[in-house]
Protein backbone atom coordinates (compact mmCIF):
# COMPACT_ATOMS: atom_id res chain seq x y z
CA UNK A 1 0.00 0.00 0.00
CA UNK A 2 1.24 3.26 -0.59
CA UNK A 3 2.59 5.03 2.25
CA UNK A 4 0.90 8.47 1.17
CA UNK A 5 -2.71 7.05 2.38
CA UNK A 6 -2.28 7.62 6.08
CA UNK A 7 -2.24 11.25 5.36
CA UNK A 8 -5.30 11.14 3.99
CA UNK A 9 -8.45 13.20 6.65
CA UNK A 10 -11.35 11.42 6.83
CA UNK A 11 -14.38 12.84 4.42
CA UNK A 12 -16.32 15.77 5.70
CA UNK A 13 -19.25 13.41 5.50
CA UNK A 14 -17.83 11.01 7.41
CA UNK A 15 -17.24 13.27 10.68
CA UNK A 16 -20.61 15.01 9.82
CA UNK A 17 -22.20 11.25 10.21
CA UNK A 18 -20.32 10.39 13.42
CA UNK A 19 -21.49 14.24 14.90
CA UNK A 20 -24.71 13.03 14.59
CA UNK A 21 -24.52 9.27 15.29
CA UNK A 22 -26.99 8.21 18.32
CA UNK A 23 -28.99 11.50 17.99
CA UNK A 24 -32.75 11.32 17.62
CA UNK A 25 -34.30 14.38 16.04
CA UNK A 26 -37.74 15.54 16.57
CA UNK A 27 -40.47 13.11 14.68
CA UNK A 28 -42.75 15.57 13.80
CA UNK A 29 -40.26 17.97 11.78
CA UNK A 30 -39.50 16.05 8.26
CA UNK A 31 -35.72 15.81 7.65
CA UNK A 32 -34.54 18.63 5.56
CA UNK A 33 -30.97 18.20 4.04
CA UNK A 34 -28.62 20.90 3.37
CA UNK A 35 -25.09 19.67 4.00
CA UNK A 36 -24.03 17.80 0.63
CA UNK A 37 -24.07 20.07 -3.30
CA UNK A 38 -26.09 17.75 -4.77
CA UNK A 39 -28.71 19.34 -7.22
CA UNK A 40 -31.77 18.15 -6.64
CA UNK A 41 -33.89 20.30 -9.23
CA UNK A 42 -34.80 18.02 -12.13
CA UNK A 43 -32.62 17.19 -14.97
CA UNK A 44 -33.75 18.11 -17.90
CA UNK A 45 -35.71 15.49 -19.93
CA UNK A 46 -33.52 15.64 -22.98
CA UNK A 47 -30.81 14.72 -21.79
CA UNK A 48 -32.48 11.65 -20.66
CA UNK A 49 -34.01 11.25 -24.22
CA UNK A 50 -30.92 11.23 -25.54
CA UNK A 51 -28.96 8.42 -23.22
CA UNK A 52 -32.29 6.57 -24.54
CA UNK A 53 -31.59 7.14 -27.79
CA UNK A 54 -28.19 6.07 -28.16
CA UNK A 55 -28.11 3.24 -25.79
CA UNK A 56 -26.75 1.04 -28.46
CA UNK A 57 -23.64 2.50 -27.94
CA UNK A 58 -23.33 0.40 -25.18
CA UNK A 59 -21.81 -2.60 -26.98
CA UNK A 60 -18.82 -0.18 -28.19
CA UNK A 61 -15.96 0.70 -25.90
CA UNK A 62 -15.48 4.53 -25.60
CA UNK A 63 -12.39 6.09 -26.57
CA UNK A 64 -10.30 8.17 -24.06
CA UNK A 65 -10.54 11.15 -26.05
CA UNK A 66 -14.66 10.62 -26.85
CA UNK A 67 -16.15 11.45 -30.06
CA UNK A 68 -15.35 14.54 -32.10
CA UNK A 69 -18.67 16.19 -31.70
CA UNK A 70 -18.60 15.85 -27.96
CA UNK A 71 -15.43 17.82 -28.49
CA UNK A 72 -17.04 19.98 -30.83
CA UNK A 73 -19.73 21.19 -28.47
CA UNK A 74 -17.31 21.90 -25.79
CA UNK A 75 -15.20 23.98 -27.53
CA UNK A 76 -18.32 26.18 -29.18
CA UNK A 77 -19.80 26.47 -25.73
CA UNK A 78 -16.30 27.77 -24.60
CA UNK A 79 -16.16 30.28 -27.73
CA UNK A 80 -19.89 31.09 -26.89
CA UNK A 81 -19.25 31.38 -22.61
CA UNK A 82 -15.89 32.97 -22.34
CA UNK A 83 -15.75 34.78 -25.65
CA UNK A 84 -13.02 33.04 -27.15
CA UNK A 85 -12.87 33.04 -30.76
CA UNK A 86 -13.34 29.33 -31.89
CA UNK A 87 -10.03 29.63 -33.84
CA UNK A 88 -8.18 29.57 -30.68
CA UNK A 89 -9.90 26.31 -29.24
CA UNK A 90 -8.93 23.45 -30.67
CA UNK A 91 -11.14 20.38 -30.24
CA UNK A 92 -8.35 17.99 -31.13
CA UNK A 93 -6.09 19.13 -28.64
CA UNK A 94 -7.23 21.37 -25.86
CA UNK A 95 -10.54 19.56 -24.91
CA UNK A 96 -10.75 16.16 -23.08
CA UNK A 97 -14.21 14.79 -21.67
CA UNK A 98 -13.86 13.12 -18.10
CA UNK A 99 -16.64 11.23 -16.05
CA UNK A 100 -17.01 13.99 -13.40
CA UNK A 101 -14.92 16.35 -12.80
CA UNK A 102 -14.37 15.09 -9.02
CA UNK A 103 -11.92 12.33 -10.70
CA UNK A 104 -10.43 14.27 -12.84
CA UNK A 105 -9.37 17.24 -10.34
CA UNK A 106 -7.49 14.35 -8.74
CA UNK A 107 -6.10 11.84 -11.48
CA UNK A 108 -4.71 15.42 -12.80
CA UNK A 109 -2.42 15.88 -9.77
CA UNK A 110 -1.12 12.48 -10.26
CA UNK A 111 -0.32 12.87 -13.71
CA UNK A 112 1.60 16.59 -13.36
CA UNK A 113 3.62 16.45 -10.35
CA UNK A 114 7.00 15.33 -9.56
CA UNK A 115 7.13 13.41 -6.42
CA UNK A 116 11.22 14.07 -6.35
CA UNK A 117 11.84 17.71 -6.08
CA UNK A 118 9.90 18.53 -2.52
CA UNK A 119 6.73 19.83 -4.94
CA UNK A 120 3.95 21.59 -3.09
CA UNK A 121 0.19 22.15 -4.54
CA UNK A 122 -1.38 25.52 -3.22
CA UNK A 123 -5.04 25.46 -2.80
CA UNK A 124 -7.46 27.51 -1.13
CA UNK A 125 -8.67 26.74 2.67
CA UNK A 126 -11.71 25.92 3.20
CA UNK A 127 -11.15 23.58 -0.40
CA UNK A 128 -13.35 20.29 -1.93
CA UNK A 129 -11.49 17.73 -0.33
CA UNK A 130 -10.23 15.93 -3.16
CA UNK A 131 -7.14 18.77 -3.77
CA UNK A 132 -5.45 17.25 -0.61
CA UNK A 133 -6.06 14.44 -1.18
CA UNK A 134 -4.65 14.72 -4.93
CA UNK A 135 -1.83 16.65 -3.66
CA UNK A 136 -1.20 13.85 -0.64
CA UNK A 137 -1.18 10.98 -2.81
CA UNK A 138 1.01 12.48 -5.89
CA UNK A 139 3.72 12.76 -3.01
CA UNK A 140 2.97 16.76 -2.80
CA UNK A 141 3.00 18.95 0.74
CA UNK A 142 -0.11 21.11 0.50
CA UNK A 143 0.06 24.72 0.92
CA UNK A 144 -2.95 26.30 2.24
CA UNK A 145 -4.54 29.58 1.88
CA UNK A 146 -6.96 30.85 4.02
CA UNK A 147 -9.82 32.86 2.26
CA UNK A 148 -11.44 34.90 4.95
CA UNK A 149 -14.04 37.13 5.56
CA UNK A 150 -11.49 40.67 5.90
CA UNK A 151 -10.36 39.37 2.03
CA UNK A 152 -14.36 38.61 1.20
CA UNK A 153 -13.59 35.00 1.12
CA UNK A 154 -10.99 34.86 -1.77
CA UNK A 155 -7.33 33.60 -1.34
CA UNK A 156 -4.52 36.47 -1.28
CA UNK A 157 -2.20 35.33 -3.47
CA UNK A 158 0.32 38.19 -1.86
CA UNK A 159 0.59 36.38 0.84
CA UNK A 160 2.11 33.50 -0.59
CA UNK A 161 6.22 33.41 0.29
CA UNK A 162 8.38 32.89 -2.22
CA UNK A 163 10.25 29.88 -1.53
CA UNK A 164 6.66 28.19 -1.52
CA UNK A 165 6.39 29.29 -5.29
CA UNK A 166 9.64 28.34 -6.50
CA UNK A 167 8.50 24.86 -5.17
CA UNK A 168 4.82 25.03 -5.96
CA UNK A 169 4.13 22.41 -9.11
CA UNK A 170 0.58 23.41 -9.21
CA UNK A 171 -2.46 25.65 -7.86
CA UNK A 172 -5.81 24.57 -7.79
CA UNK A 173 -8.09 27.27 -7.77
CA UNK A 174 -11.76 27.52 -6.87
CA UNK A 175 -14.23 30.18 -8.64
CA UNK A 176 -17.13 30.39 -7.57
CA UNK A 177 -15.86 29.18 -4.56
CA UNK A 178 -16.58 26.26 -2.07
CA UNK A 179 -18.26 26.97 0.03
CA UNK A 180 -18.02 30.67 -0.07
CA UNK A 181 -19.54 31.26 -3.87
CA UNK A 182 -16.82 33.98 -3.76
CA UNK A 183 -15.77 34.65 -7.55
CA UNK A 184 -12.09 35.45 -8.24
CA UNK A 185 -11.68 38.65 -10.56
CA UNK A 186 -9.88 39.15 -14.19
CA UNK A 187 -7.20 40.66 -12.05
CA UNK A 188 -6.38 38.31 -9.50
CA UNK A 189 -6.27 35.80 -12.24
CA UNK A 190 -3.98 38.39 -13.90
CA UNK A 191 -1.80 38.19 -10.83
CA UNK A 192 -1.65 34.49 -10.90
CA UNK A 193 -1.16 33.80 -14.09
CA UNK A 194 2.27 35.83 -14.32
CA UNK A 195 3.23 34.16 -10.89
CA UNK A 196 2.88 30.78 -13.39
CA UNK A 197 4.98 32.34 -15.92
CA UNK A 198 7.40 33.58 -13.61
CA UNK A 199 7.90 29.93 -11.44
CA UNK A 200 6.83 27.83 -13.98
CA UNK A 201 3.74 25.75 -12.25
CA UNK A 202 0.15 24.85 -13.64
CA UNK A 203 -3.08 26.66 -12.72
CA UNK A 204 -5.91 24.27 -12.40
CA UNK A 205 -9.23 26.46 -12.13
CA UNK A 206 -12.78 24.23 -10.88
CA UNK A 207 -15.16 26.28 -12.41
CA UNK A 208 -17.65 23.58 -11.90
CA UNK A 209 -19.94 26.48 -10.14
CA UNK A 210 -19.47 28.94 -12.72
CA UNK A 211 -22.96 28.98 -14.51
CA UNK A 212 -24.94 29.21 -10.83
CA UNK A 213 -24.53 33.44 -10.75
CA UNK A 214 -26.82 35.72 -9.17
CA UNK A 215 -26.46 38.65 -11.95
CA UNK A 216 -27.68 37.65 -15.14
CA UNK A 217 -25.13 40.98 -16.61
CA UNK A 218 -22.21 39.48 -15.10
CA UNK A 219 -21.29 35.51 -15.34
CA UNK A 220 -18.23 35.15 -13.33
CA UNK A 221 -14.44 35.92 -15.68
CA UNK A 222 -13.19 32.17 -16.62
CA UNK A 223 -9.14 31.18 -16.89
CA UNK A 224 -8.86 31.15 -20.28
CA UNK A 225 -10.92 34.05 -20.27
CA UNK A 226 -8.52 35.81 -18.76
CA UNK A 227 -5.68 34.24 -20.50
CA UNK A 228 -6.77 35.11 -23.78
CA UNK A 229 -7.31 38.76 -22.74
CA UNK A 230 -3.83 39.13 -21.81
CA UNK A 231 -2.34 37.55 -24.54
CA UNK A 232 -1.74 34.09 -23.33
CA UNK A 233 -3.93 32.63 -26.53
CA UNK A 234 -2.06 29.26 -26.24
CA UNK A 235 -3.01 29.33 -22.61
CA UNK A 236 -0.10 28.24 -20.83
CA UNK A 237 -0.01 26.71 -17.59
CA UNK A 238 -4.07 27.16 -17.54
CA UNK A 239 -6.38 24.05 -17.83
CA UNK A 240 -9.73 24.23 -16.45
CA UNK A 241 -12.43 21.80 -15.22
CA UNK A 242 -16.24 21.84 -16.33
CA UNK A 243 -19.15 19.88 -15.13
CA UNK A 244 -22.63 19.16 -16.29
CA UNK A 245 -23.74 18.13 -12.62
CA UNK A 246 -24.16 21.74 -11.47
CA UNK A 247 -24.98 23.44 -14.47
CA UNK A 248 -27.56 20.98 -15.53
CA UNK A 249 -28.83 19.23 -12.58
CA UNK A 250 -26.95 16.41 -13.77
CA UNK A 251 -24.67 14.90 -10.87
CA UNK A 252 -25.50 11.52 -11.71
CA UNK A 253 -24.37 11.42 -15.50
CA UNK A 254 -20.71 12.04 -14.65
CA UNK A 255 -19.87 14.67 -17.47
CA UNK A 256 -17.91 17.34 -17.15
CA UNK A 257 -14.25 18.03 -19.33
CA UNK A 258 -10.75 19.74 -19.09
CA UNK A 259 -9.52 22.59 -21.50
CA UNK A 260 -6.57 24.38 -21.84
CA UNK A 261 -2.78 24.04 -22.37
CA UNK A 262 -2.68 21.47 -25.40
CA UNK A 263 0.99 20.44 -24.27
CA UNK A 264 -0.02 19.77 -20.78
CA UNK A 265 -3.31 17.73 -22.13
CA UNK A 266 -1.47 15.89 -24.22
CA UNK A 267 0.40 14.28 -20.98
CA UNK A 268 -3.03 14.35 -19.40
CA UNK A 269 -4.29 12.44 -22.53
CA UNK A 270 -1.49 9.13 -22.47
CA UNK A 271 -2.14 9.36 -18.55
CA UNK A 272 -5.68 8.65 -19.21
CA UNK A 273 -5.46 6.26 -21.93
CA UNK A 274 -4.07 4.04 -18.88
CA UNK A 275 -6.31 5.43 -16.22
CA UNK A 276 -9.42 3.70 -18.13
CA UNK A 277 -12.33 6.30 -17.59
CA UNK A 278 -13.84 6.97 -20.52
CA UNK A 279 -16.58 8.21 -20.49
CA UNK A 280 -19.56 5.73 -22.20
CA UNK A 281 -21.09 6.69 -25.80
CA UNK A 282 -24.79 7.11 -24.69
CA UNK A 283 -23.48 9.52 -21.99
CA UNK A 284 -21.28 11.61 -24.78
CA UNK A 285 -24.05 12.09 -26.83
CA UNK A 286 -26.54 13.03 -24.08
CA UNK A 287 -23.49 15.88 -22.48
CA UNK A 288 -23.59 16.92 -26.43
CA UNK A 289 -27.10 18.15 -26.02
CA UNK A 290 -26.42 19.83 -22.40
CA UNK A 291 -23.74 22.19 -24.05
CA UNK A 292 -25.27 23.45 -26.83
CA UNK A 293 -28.59 24.30 -24.93
CA UNK A 294 -28.71 27.52 -22.16
CA UNK A 295 -32.43 27.67 -21.64
CA UNK A 296 -32.32 24.75 -19.02
CA UNK A 297 -29.22 26.50 -17.12
CA UNK A 298 -31.01 30.23 -17.23
CA UNK A 299 -33.79 28.57 -15.26
CA UNK A 300 -31.80 26.97 -13.12
CA UNK A 301 -30.08 29.79 -12.22
CA UNK A 302 -34.02 31.57 -11.89
CA UNK A 303 -34.85 28.92 -9.11
CA UNK A 304 -31.56 29.39 -7.31
CA UNK A 305 -32.24 32.83 -7.06
CA UNK A 306 -35.89 32.36 -5.77
CA UNK A 307 -34.78 30.23 -2.81
CA UNK A 308 -31.43 32.86 -2.38
CA UNK A 309 -34.27 35.55 -2.02
CA UNK A 310 -36.66 33.69 0.33
CA UNK A 311 -33.95 32.15 2.41
CA UNK A 312 -32.40 35.22 3.18
CA UNK A 313 -35.41 37.53 4.03
CA UNK A 314 -36.77 34.82 6.59
CA UNK A 315 -33.53 35.41 8.31
CA UNK A 316 -32.11 38.60 7.85
CA UNK A 317 -33.44 40.38 10.70
CA UNK A 318 -31.79 37.63 12.83
CA UNK A 319 -27.97 37.49 11.73
CA UNK A 320 -25.84 38.94 9.32
CA UNK A 321 -26.86 36.57 6.12
CA UNK A 322 -24.94 37.96 2.74
CA UNK A 323 -26.30 36.94 -0.58
CA UNK A 324 -23.42 35.24 -2.54
CA UNK A 325 -22.62 36.54 -5.83
CA UNK A 326 -22.11 32.85 -6.98
CA UNK A 327 -23.23 29.08 -6.21
CA UNK A 328 -25.62 27.44 -4.52
CA UNK A 329 -24.67 27.41 -0.80
CA UNK A 330 -24.91 30.13 1.88
CA UNK A 331 -21.41 30.22 3.90
CA UNK A 332 -23.09 31.66 7.22
CA UNK A 333 -20.92 33.10 10.06
CA UNK A 334 -22.90 32.20 13.37
CA UNK A 335 -23.75 34.73 15.34
CA UNK A 336 -22.14 34.47 19.06
CA UNK A 337 -24.63 34.20 21.75
CA UNK A 338 -24.01 36.08 24.96
CA UNK A 339 -24.89 32.82 26.60
CA UNK A 340 -25.77 29.74 25.63
CA UNK A 341 -27.46 26.52 27.05
CA UNK A 342 -24.34 24.08 25.19
CA UNK A 343 -20.97 23.92 24.90
CA UNK A 344 -18.31 26.73 24.17
CA UNK A 345 -15.14 26.58 22.52
CA UNK A 346 -12.45 28.78 23.09
CA UNK A 347 -13.34 32.53 22.42
CA UNK A 348 -15.25 32.39 19.75
CA UNK A 349 -18.54 31.34 21.54
CA UNK A 350 -20.31 28.32 19.82
CA UNK A 351 -18.25 26.27 17.92
CA UNK A 352 -19.63 25.45 14.19
CA UNK A 353 -19.94 21.38 15.05
CA UNK A 354 -22.17 21.94 18.14
CA UNK A 355 -24.17 24.38 16.13
CA UNK A 356 -25.07 21.92 13.30
CA UNK A 357 -25.29 18.95 16.05
CA UNK A 358 -28.03 20.62 18.34
CA UNK A 359 -29.36 22.30 14.92
CA UNK A 360 -30.10 18.19 13.39
CA UNK A 361 -31.28 17.73 17.23
CA UNK A 362 -33.95 20.23 17.59
CA UNK A 363 -35.05 21.01 14.26
CA UNK A 364 -33.53 17.85 12.04
CA UNK A 365 -32.22 20.13 9.70
CA UNK A 366 -28.42 18.79 8.35
CA UNK A 367 -25.77 21.69 7.54
CA UNK A 368 -22.27 21.09 6.94
CA UNK A 369 -19.83 22.47 9.91
CA UNK A 370 -17.38 25.07 8.05
CA UNK A 371 -14.29 23.56 10.07
CA UNK A 372 -14.82 19.90 8.36
CA UNK A 373 -14.04 21.95 4.94
CA UNK A 374 -10.70 23.34 6.17
CA UNK A 375 -7.51 23.00 7.99
CA UNK A 376 -5.51 24.77 10.63
CA UNK A 377 -3.18 26.85 8.84
CA UNK A 378 -0.51 29.99 9.96
CA UNK A 379 -3.16 29.15 13.31
CA UNK A 380 -6.19 29.72 11.34
CA UNK A 381 -8.95 27.54 10.38
CA UNK A 382 -10.50 29.89 8.55
CA UNK A 383 -14.17 27.14 8.29
CA UNK A 384 -14.34 27.79 12.49
CA UNK A 385 -18.23 29.13 13.16
CA UNK A 386 -19.26 29.02 10.35
CA UNK A 387 -21.58 26.62 8.60
CA UNK A 388 -22.27 25.38 4.96
CA UNK A 389 -25.94 25.67 3.79
CA UNK A 390 -26.77 24.05 0.32
CA UNK A 391 -29.90 25.08 -1.18
CA UNK A 392 -30.41 22.40 -3.05
CA UNK A 393 -33.50 21.29 -1.55
CA UNK A 394 -36.97 22.55 -3.11
CA UNK A 395 -38.09 25.82 -2.66
CA UNK A 396 -40.77 24.64 0.08
CA UNK A 397 -38.06 23.06 2.04
CA UNK A 398 -35.63 25.73 1.91
CA UNK A 399 -38.33 28.32 3.32
CA UNK A 400 -39.19 25.92 6.10
CA UNK A 401 -35.72 25.07 6.85
CA UNK A 402 -35.54 29.11 6.87
CA UNK A 403 -37.77 29.32 9.50
CA UNK A 404 -36.65 26.20 11.76
CA UNK A 405 -33.23 28.21 11.76
CA UNK A 406 -34.67 31.56 12.61
CA UNK A 407 -36.70 29.44 15.36
CA UNK A 408 -33.22 28.08 16.76
CA UNK A 409 -31.87 30.61 16.77
CA UNK A 410 -34.23 33.23 18.57
CA UNK A 411 -34.35 29.74 21.21
CA UNK A 412 -30.60 29.46 21.53
CA UNK A 413 -29.59 32.99 22.27
CA UNK A 414 -30.35 34.92 24.88
CA UNK A 415 -30.28 38.68 23.99
CA UNK A 416 -30.19 41.57 26.79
Amino acid sequence: MTPNLKYLHPYPFEKLAQLKYGIVPPANKHPIVLSIGEPTHTTPHFIAEALLIHLHGLSNYPTTKGIPELRQAIADWITRRFQIPEEFINPETQILPVSGTREALFSFAQCVIDPNTSPVVIMPNPFYQIYEGAALLAGAEPYFLNTLEATNYLPDFDAVPEAIWQRCQLIYICSPGNPSGAVISQASHEKLLNLAEKYDFVIASDECYTELYDDENQPPVGLLQTAYRMGNKAFKRCVVFHSLSKRSNAPGLRSGFVAGDADILQQYFQYRTYQGCAMPLPTQHASIKAWQDEGHVIENRRLYREKFSAFIAILADVCKIERPPAGFYVWLKIPQPLESPFDKEGLEGISDTAFAQQLFARENITVLPGSFLSREFDGINPGVNHVRIALVAPLEDCIEAAHRIKNFLNTLYITP
